[in-house]
């Protein structure tokens, strides 16, 4: 069976962007006013590599998965001034007929519940071969062929018996692994994996990421992976961009971002991961407040009344996405007293002092460690 693509350098950063996404800003009209949802994100992913989105449930991560996918909701605007390129296509402005020839062929979608993704009254065979027929104009004969090699190659035993089952007749991880094969089965150059082991247990989830980890090293195709987790992250993707309020507040390569974060909601996040080698019974250290409301925003930056580094500068002005170290620097922040340097100690160290952060949350001693 052939499953791979063409093979890339993916180190080479000249390899050209499977995807670029730029100034995108995509707002829903709602009765109570405009919902920001994505709010001016920029990013690119080249063939061959993996880009991590996290963020808490809220922060836009499957907002910008859609309006990639040009999947959004009737009630959804697109800002002029956005672009989204697929092989330097512009996606933002097809018609659904036009993205359903995208679909599949260009780029597909891993979404979180493998239950609603797929449809429960047709037989695992009939949706692949759907999908197969109309994209690569198979035969009935040769799309069933082809399904039974794809259903083998995700790693489900007995793959022609499988294709006569419903999805009701499967496991959560084989519905999972139904819908990657149905995700690759056209070969498409960007994967976007929206949550995929959200619904899952700890051993499938591992499986699972293993599976979509060994299927784009062998396809060679750009992936994002979204979660809120960033354990799932790490150690699977070659950058991070992490999102908060509709905004990117860090992005990085994965090791600088683990090990000089910047963004103090990044630090939040990683601190509130659980730890094996805490003691029993070890409070978690939960991020205080709520996410802002994203209709209509306040100026300043949006985590200020969550941050511990938050001074009266953060409560009028909204921080820019910059470079951390020079201007071709892949590690980028929106932050003015960022985490690890000089400033953002005296910001801290201020606050302590002074008992709250400018937004009025307590700083003390003991939740700064």
């Amino acid at each position: 069976m052939t499953t791979t693509l063409d093979a890339v350098d993916i180190d080479d950063e000249s390899t050209p962007s499977v995807l670029e996404v730029s100034d995108l800003r995509v707002w829903f009209d709602t009765p109570r006013g405009m919902v920001r949802a994505v709010d001016g994100v920029t990013l690119d992913v080249q063939a061959g590599r993996t880009l991590g989105v996290v963020g808490e449930s809220g922060s836009g991560k499957s907002v910008l998965s859609r309006a990639v996918m040009n999947i959004l909701a009737p009630s959804a605007v697109i800002q002029p001034r956005s672009r989204i390129e697929i092989e330097g296509r512009d996606t933002a402005s097809l018609s659904k007929a036009q993205a359903r020839d995208l679909w599949g062929s260009r780029v597909a979608m891993v979404f979180q519940d493998p239950m609603t993704s797929l449809t429960p009254v047709l037989t695992i065979g009939h949706q692949l071969t759907e999908t197969l027929r109309r994209h690569m104009n198979l035969s009935k004969a040769d799309a069933l062929t082809r399904a039974e090699e794809l259903l083998t190659w995700v790693g489900i035993p007995d793959p022609r018996k499988r294709l006569k089952q419903y999805p009701h007749n499967m496991s959560g991880g084989m519905r999972q692994r139904v819908v990657i094969a149905l995700a690759l089965a056209c070969s498409p150059r960007l994967l976007i994996a929206d949550e995929p082991t959200t619904a899952l247990d700890v051993t499938v989830q591992h499986q699972v990421l293993n599976l979509l980890a060994r299927l784009q090293n062998e396809n060679g195709m750009a992936t994002i992976l979204i979660t809120h987790d960033l354990g799932v992250v790490a150690g699977r993707t070659d950058e991070i961009a992490v999102m908060y309020a509709g905004r990117i507040v860090e992005q990085a390569p994965t090791n600088a971002l683990f090990t000089e974060m910047r963004h103090p909601y990044t630090q939040a996040l990683l601190r509130s991961i659980p730890r094996v080698s805490d003691p029993s019974h070890t409070r978690l250290q939960a991020i205080p407040g709520r996410p802002p409301s994203v209709i209509d925003p306040a100026p300043g930056c949006a985590f200020a009344a969550r941050c511990l580094h938050a001074r009266p500068r953060c409560l009028v002005e909204t921080p820019a996405l910059m470079p951390t170290n020079g201007i071709n620097d892949r590690h980028r922040h929106a932050c003015f007293f960022p985490v690890g340097t000089p400033s953002g100690d005296q910001a801290l160290a201020d606050n302590v002092r002074e008992g709250r952060s400018a937004a009025g949350l307590p700083v003390d001693e003991r939740n700064v460690l």
